[in-house]
């Protein structure tokens, strides 16, 4: 594989004999697999839980932190992984992160302890939290303006809904015809590819003027959102309990601090002008909402799969490949069309398809049959994905100053991590509430009806979450369709 993409990507070809343009195209392909792999790990683990936690011992309410570990930490250091790429130089950060993140898979894939496992996953998270904006920034120094950017966005932007489908159907066939622990070590010859390809083909490029770090922004966000997540994954103990509304309440007091010190900081963490524009708010706060459908969604989705319907790990994951047919032909459509379509009408129609994929699924039954019950679902919420991914890579960027390029690339994957992590805390003590809400007997059957009514109501709300990104889209974005042709640079926006 990793011969196969170095000459794809042309990487023997020195760049010195190459054009500019066509050094761009031919780092796209590494800047890309990094993202792929970034977003790859915050799924792929999903098809190995039932396997993983029976092998190492894990509780039910630790299986969770498998996956939210990585989610959480990922997006609670994305802020200062921006700001370090736009500091210490993009393409360092880029070679750092991606050495680091192959490491923090070998130590996952030789884990013994859970401790060991869900630190390594964590240690995954920071190293990702680097990679991810220096990946994105390097994309957006690499291809200016004009078409050739966004086209080079519309590839890239379709990796992030490519790259968690992709897991699954990866980690279900590495779980079942190897061992759980290859949905790490998979990471390493994907890292050192990626790595060997920006080295070679990449400028350095740095921010200019001072390079002070905002470290009372770094805790704060972090605590903050800490604090926020581990309170909706304790709201199983019930939303009256200190291990919920507790840590809840002083997630959102420390977040609002956050915002505060940011106006008064010379060198903030977030400078609040990149968030407050209302089309790249748009696609953060969308991506936010995204991140929680689709990283908490699926979740779910395999848990039917595997422990309802009974699917083996790698059937599980063949299952689930429609929906990632799916997306990458509906993000080509999008990316074609996106000069004439603009980003309002497929940010505002795609969420609609999400959320009537969601509604689908709230039909799970013990009894329910993969053709019925979760194929239209699978195929619908391709289409959404597909409609949201492209034109929300493209606004999170838009009109941003060059020096703020990482931290605004930090921003949209922070958003859809952050999402991800509280939709699973969140989704966790829902499922887990009602589940113990319906449990009326100790036999197969009724174990597994109590599951999928929690399984129902999960759905339900991701539904509901699905169609906040609606007003979201119709509301906030106002970017004219000729930003995204080739034939006018100068961004336009609609006042009306």
């Amino acid at each position: 594989m990793a011969s196969q993409l170095l000459e794809s990507a042309g990487a023997q070809i020195r760049p010195g004999k190459d054009n500019q343009k066509g050094i761009g195209w031919r780092s796209l392909p590494f800047l890309a697999l990094a993202q792929f792999m970034v977003v790859l790990d915050g799924t792929i683990v999903n098809l190995a839980l039932p396997r993983l936690q029976l092998e190492m011992g894990i509780s039910d309410s630790t299986r969770a932190w498998v996956v939210t570990a990585y989610a959480l930490v990922f997006g609670a250091f994305l802020l200062l992984g921006g700001r370090i790429a736009d500091f210490w130089g993009r393409k360092r950060t880029f070679i750092t992160a991606s050495a680091g993140f192959a490491i923090a898979s070998l130590i996952g894939g030789l884990a013994q302890q859970p401790w060991e496992l869900i630190g390594a996953r964590a240690l995954q998270g920071v190293f990702a939290a680097l990679l991810a904006p220096a990946a994105l920034a390097l994309l957006t120094v690499t291809f200016p303006g004009g078409k050739d950017r966004g086209t080079a966005f519309a590839i890239f932007g379709s990796i992030s809904g490519v790259g968690a489908a992709a897991g699954v159907l990866l980690g279900g066939f590495l779980t079942q015809c190897v061992s759980w622990r290859w949905c790490f070590f998979v990471n390493v010859p994907i890292a050192m590819v990626a790595l060997i390809g920006v080295w070679r083909l990449v400028r350095e490029s740095k921010a200019g003027g001072s390079t002070k770090y905002d470290w009372p922004g770094v805790v704060l966000a972090a605590v903050g959102l800490g604090s926020l997540v581990y309170g909706f994954a304790n709201a199983e103990h019930g939303w009256d309990a200190i291990e919920s509304w507790g840590f809840i309440a002083a997630g959102m007091a420390l977040l609002a601090l956050f915002v505060a010190v940011e106006r008064k900081v010379k060198n903030p963490l977030l400078p609040l002008r990149v968030a407050t524009e209302r089309n790249r708010g748009a696609a953060f706060l969308a991506s936010f909402l995204a991140g929680a459908v689709l990283i908490g969604g699926i979740l779910f989705i395999n848990f039917y799969l595997q422990i309802v319907l009974g699917f083996a790990p790698f059937t599980a994951g063949i299952a689930s490949l429609p929906m990632t047919v799916v997306l990458i032909i509906t993000a080509g459509l999008v990316a074609k069309n996106l000069p004439r379509l603009g980003a309002r009408i497929p940010s505002s129609i795609g969420p609609v398809f999400m959320a009537a994929a969601m509604l689908w699924l709230t039909q799970v039954t013990p009894e329910g049959t993969y053709a019925v019950t979760m194929l239209p679902a699978l195929v619908l919420m391709g289409i959404g994905l597909g409609m949201v991914f492209v034109p929300m890579q493209n606004l999170a960027l838009f009109g941003v100053n060059k020096d703020d390029s990482g931290v605004a690339s930090a921003l949209v994957n922070a958003s859809q991590q952050i999402g991800g992590s509280l939709g699973i805390a969140l989704f966790s003590a829902i499922a887990a509430a009602a589940s113990a809400a319906a449990q009326t007997a100790a036999a197969d059957g009724g174990r597994l009806a109590a599951l999928t009514s929690g399984y129902s109501l999960v759905f339900l709300w991701a539904a509901g979450v699905a169609v906040l990104m609606v007003p979201v889209a119709l509301l906030l974005i106002r970017i004219d369709r000729r930003t995204f042709s080739g034939s006018d640079h100068t961004p336009h926006v609609h006042l009306g």
